[in-house]
């Protein structure tokens, strides 16, 4: 889980999101579908903008 936005790291859905996964209806499910590219992509986004350490 990425701290600062809640979401997955790998999937996108929040914890709430994954733990209700199973009682959602088809309809809430693909909802949220839809929105998992651009969560990614914005949180993404948000992280490329942090400096890389130098080592």
């Amino acid at each position: 889980m990425d701290v600062d936005s809640g979401l997955c790291e790998g999937c996108g859905r929040t914890l709430k999101e994954i733990a209700e996964w199973a009682q959602l209806s088809d309809v809430q499910r693909m909802t949220i579908m839809m929105q998992l590219d651009d969560r990614l992509a914005r949180r993404a986004a948000k992280g490329s903008a942090v400096p890389q350490r130098e080592t």
